[in-house]
């Protein structure tokens, strides 16, 4: 059984009368192996808040972090690998967070670099390809 939550389904979508949800807005992402894109996720500390269909290969997942909310959902489209898709995620430590994911197999896109405004910045590939900018404070 899923769990149901206003990032995964739509207003209305559980057909009874449920309280309102907040407005707000999350990045969906489109991807040609949802299942390994949401594990992907996981790896960067984000936590599966639901999954359709809840068995099997999923066509959308639904997770979060803190605050941050991001759906993965089936794409419907081709598109080139390292499409104009890019996604930012805080980490702890970048070095230690990049070590994890080359070690899993991840590819690497760009090596760790302190950029001028105070953040450390690597550049990693999701598994459809989706280029992936992980951060965390510069020397912390």
């Amino acid at each position: 059984m899923s769990t149901r939550t206003a990032a995964a389904e739509p207003e209305g979508a559980s057909g009874g009368t449920a309280a309102p949800r907040p407005l707000r807005a999350f990045p969906l992402l489109s991807a040609h192996h949802v299942a390994r894109t949401a594990a992907f996720y996981e790896r960067l500390g984000f936590t599966r808040l639901v999954q359709h269909p809840p068995t099997g290969e999923p066509a959308f997942v639904g997770l979060h972090r803190d605050g941050a909310e991001l759906a993965v959902s089936a794409a419907t489209e081709p598109r080139e690998p390292g499409g104009p898709y890019e996604m930012f995620v805080f980490v702890e430590d970048v070095d230690q967070a990049l070590e994890r994911l080359r070690n899993a197999g991840v590819p690497v896109l760009g090596e760790p670099v302190d950029m001028p405004w105070g953040e450390r910045v690597a550049r990693v590939a999701d598994p459809d390809g989706n280029s992936v900018a992980l951060a965390s404070p510069a020397g912390g």
